[in-house]
Order: structure tokens, then C-alpha cells, then sequence
């Protein structure tokens, strides 16, 4: 029998203090089933991006361990950072990889954020493939009023959450669980330390303002280097591909006057994805992914 895998790309409120970020990774490393691929975190955004993948039981497991951690460590009272957030475990994206179709994945979902009201009286909102209701689609429209705002959004009828009562925990706010297929988390940085700047490309960028139609966008505030970012999240690669959305960033800065001076990755990212932008940017012709030697090897 095949073995199922599911990744699951939990977001954490900490980016900062390594300790609290090392405590809440390693209940992935220590469960069987499951393989930490990658962890970052980003002292700016003060947020840690983890990557895991493994059997769907496992982990469920070693992310229910990971949130009990992120629960007692991170108290969101005392949290500042550029990125939105509305929980110390601010998101949970389950994406299914083998032999796991979406469904099971969204089940899977389900199944951790009933765990979550159980076990820590934390509320639940589902999104993405999971989502009850079609507003609860998009983590943005959700996350809207972050944690400072949660105690008075969770009191309308239209949010009260779909897992626990309708008041926030009082430390660890809220938490968005959900089903999705892959993204790239990209963000394109821009030599200029107006903030005003980045926020009107972001706006420009982005499906919800007319730009390209698998972009959700921010402009971030990266005090350290004394520079802002466009942050985006590529929901379909496949459709919106990072260098179309690195060239339209740039060709917008340009109304500004301001240069791009780099670009990254958060987390892992689709071998595919950075075949596509490899294709365009060296103008290669009938060019294949199977050309890949790690492809080739990978057979």
C-alpha cells in the first residue's frame, strides 16, 4: 500500500527569540511519521514559517505538540511585527502531496481544529478548501482586524468561529486552520524606506486590486535594513508565476523611482516554479523540467 503524505505549513507569532522558536519545532523533529523540512524565521515580521511533511496522523500529532508549545510560550499581548496576525498560531495550511486527495486533507483539518477548541480552548476559523462559508475563503478577510481587534469581531454573527465560543483565548488570540493547494511565499525588496511606496505597488499587485489573479499582497516595513518589501503570496504558481510577479513589482517601483534590490524566498518552494522563471529569464526554447539532473535522478 502506498504511503499517504501531507505537508502541513504552520505559522508561528515569533521570530525573534530563538529558544521559544526551537521549542516549538521540536515536536517535529521528535515525531515518528514526520520530517522537518525547513524552518525561518524573520525578526521584522517577527514570524516563524515551518515545513513538514509526513503521514496525516503523525502529523496531526506533531502539530498539536508544536501549538500546545506556541500556547504557553507566545502571549500576543506582547507581540509586535510588521506581518498581520491574529493568533500566536496564526495559521495551519494542510496541502496534500501523495496518495492524500484535498478532501482528506480538509478532514484532517477539521480534525486538528476540533482538537484545538478540546484541548486549549483556542476558536477556530476554517479557510481555503476547508472553508464553510465562501467569505471565509481568503486568510486576509479573516485575519482583518488582527488580534487587537478579535474581541469585538467575534461578537458579530457573521464571525463567530466554526470550532469554540466567541471570545479569543486571551493570550494566544485566535487560530485560522485550513486546506490549500501549495504557494510561494516570495517578496521582492525595494530600495526605499517609504513604506507608502511598497503599500501602492502591494495594492497594484495584488488580485483584490485588479493585479494578477493568484497574488495576495503587503507592503512590509524592514526597519533593520532601513528598506520596505512587497510580500506576497503566490497561491497557483502555475498560473501566476514568481517572475511575473517580480516583473510587475518592478516595472511598478519604477513610477516611484526606486529600484529593486533583491528578492527571497520563505520556506520551500516548487522545483517548477524556479524552472518556469529559468525558462523565461534565460530564453531558453523547448526546454523541459525532465532536462533537470535532480529530476532525472529523482525517477
Amino acid at each position: 500500500m502506498l504511503k499517504k503524505i501531507i505537508e502541513c505549513v504552520p505559522n508561528f507569532s515569533e521570530g525573534r527569540n530563538r529558544e521559544v522558536v526551537e521549542a516549538i519545532v521540536q515536536p517535529f523533529r521528535e515525531t515518528e511519521g514526520v520530517k522537518l523540512l525547513d524552518y525561518s524565521s524573520d525578526a521584522n515580521h517577527n514570524r516563524t514559517v515551518v515545513t513538514v511533511v509526513g503521514e496525516p496522523q503523525a502529523v496531526k500529532l506533531a502539530i498539536l505538540a508544536a501549538i500546545s508549545v506556541a500556547i504557553e510560550k507566545i502571549n500576543l499581548n506582547e507581540h509586535h511585527g510588521e506581518h498581520p496576525r491574529m493568533g500566536a498560531v496564526d495559521v495551519v495550511p494542510f496541502i496534500p502531496i501523495s496518495n492524500v486527495s484535498m478532501e482528506e486533507a480538509v478532514e484532517l483539518a477539521k480534525s486538528v481544529a476540533a482538537e484545538l477548541w478540546k484541548s486549549f480552548s483556542l476558536p477556530v476559523y476554517l479557510y481555503e478548501k476547508a472553508a464553510a462559508l465562501p467569505a471565509r475563503e481568503n486568510l486576509a478577510t479573516i485575519r482583518k482586524g488582527e488580534f487587537e481587534g478579535l474581541v469585538a469581531k467575534m461578537q458579530l454573527p457573521e464571525w463567530q468561529p466554526d470550532f469554540g465560543k466567541s471570545c479569543p483565548h486571551p493570550t494566544a488570540g485566535a487560530t485560522v486552520v485550513g486546506a490549500r493547494q501549495p504557494l510561494v511565499a516570495y517578496n521582492v525588496n525595494l530600495g526605499t524606506s517609504k513604506l507608502e511606496v511598497a503599500d501602492k505597488i502591494a495594492k497594484v499587485v495584488r488580485n483584490i486590486g485588479g493585479g494578477l489573479r493568484f497574488v495576495k499582497a503587503l507592503g512590509i516595513d524592514l526597519q533593520d535594513r532601513g528598506i520596505v518589501q512587497v510580500s506576497m503570496n503566490l497561491t497557483d504558481y502555475s498560473k501566476t508565476s514568481i517572475y511575473r510577479a517580480f516583473e510587475m513589482v518592478k516595472m511598478e517601483a519604477r513610477r516611484y523611482g526606486v529600484e529593486v534590490v533583491g528578492s527571497e524566498i520563505v520556506g520551500l518552494v516548487p522545483l517548477k516554479a524556479l524552472v518556469d522563471s529559468a525558462e523565461y529569464y534565460l530564453g531558453l526554447e523547448n526546454f523541459s523540467i525532465d532536462q533537470v539532473l535532480e529530476t532525472r535522478l529523482m525517477e
